[in-house]
């Protein structure tokens, strides 16, 4: 028997979430059983999406119980095991996060390889948020060599192997982030023409400035205003991969809808909407792809990494700050 501190949901948050939302309990985590493995976690994952599940609506997963643990993705090292497969010392990810420790079957697991990476970045570029890119640009927006790709949130963790994906791909890439520290990244990782949507708020002007002769492909994390700007500037055949809209979740009412939506007729454009569990078949060629890039120096990343159980709520609501570049991680050990 050991112990353990996990973060619970207290309430369901109106518009963004507070402290006040969040619990931290203690309890005790039985030795495993039949079948079983313990586990304790080093790293979890805070991501966008969870936002969605902390309110009470029918959606593609449930919703947070109140009082109950929260669920992410975490990396972990066996402990104990009870089950055939796993012994001490090996490393695993689930979606048992937002919690120190646990015990659970072995289902639940799965082992790493980790192709000589950090384990942590099976939370981040080697892991959803990297596949989530990689889904969305290559089987989504079908890129191809020449293409001109606009990628928003492209300094956070999809966007950062979104930009890179697409350039490594024989792609112009052009990468809206917010403040000068995310656009001096931005250009680091090879982007060619960089918006600093802070600097510059009419988003419209802007990637007019960044992509004269218009877009292909539109990679889109933030919605709103960044949704407009890209239909605004869409070739004919644009494909857009639509994989968040982060700014809306933490709205209270229902936000405008774009006002140029009429242009996808005209232009012929596609807009698809996306799950990366629909498409887990990829990740075994998207890690070895990506592993090679990162060995040969092709491809670099950024993890924003906060320390202990306790930060946990805080470097969630720092996504929604843009408190975070690349990956937001919470170091658990």
């Amino acid at each position: 028997m050991t112990t353990s501190r996990e973060v619970r949901l207290k309430r369901r948050p109106i518009g963004l979430p507070t402290d006040a939302d969040f619990d931290l309990a203690t309890v005790e985590v039985g030795p495993p059983g039949p079948g079983e493995v313990q586990v304790k976690n080093l790293y979890m994952s805070v991501d966008p999406y969870m936002r969605g599940r902390m309110t009470d609506r029918p959606s593609y997963v449930p919703p947070f119980e109140i009082g109950a643990a929260l669920q992410g993705g975490a990396v972990g090292e066996v402990v104990a095991s009870s089950a055939e497969g796993f012994e001490p010392g090996d490393i695993v990810s689930s979606m048992l996060g937002w919690r120190e420790a646990f015990t659970a079957p072995a289902s639940h697991l799965q082992k790493i390889e980790t192709h000589g990476l950090p384990i942590q970045a099976f939370l981040g570029v080697a892991g959803m948020p990297g596949l989530t890119a990689y889904v969305g640009l290559t089987r989504v927006a079908e890129i191809k060599a020449g293409d001109t790709v606009f990628v928003s949130a492209a300094a956070g963790a999809v966007g950062q192997v979104a930009c890179q994906v697409a350039r490594l791909k024989g792609c112009t890439v052009i990468g809206s982030a917010g403040g000068p520290e995310k656009t001096a990244f931005l250009r680091e990782i090879g982007v060619d023409q960089v918006i600093d949507y802070k600097a510059e708020p009419d988003l419209k002007a802007a990637l007019k400035r960044a992509a004269p002769d218009g877009v292909d492909v539109y990679f889109d994390n933030v919605g709103g205003p960044h949704l407009e700007a890209a239909l605004d500037r869409a070739r004919v055949n644009g494909r857009f991969a639509l994989c968040g809209m982060i700014s809306v979740y933490n709205s209270e009412q229902p936000e405008p809808g774009p006002s140029n939506l009429a242009l996808v007729i005209g232009r012929r454009l596609r807009l698809q909407g996306f799950i990366v569990s629909d498409h887990f078949d990829l990740a075994p060629s998207f890690v070895d792809e990506l592993s090679g890039w990162i060995k040969s120096g092709q491809f670099h990343y950024r993890e924003t990494v906060d320390q202990g159980i306790t930060a946990a709520p805080g470097a969630f609501l720092k996504l929604f700050n843009g408190e975070n570049t690349g990956k937001m991680l919470v170091k658990l050990v």
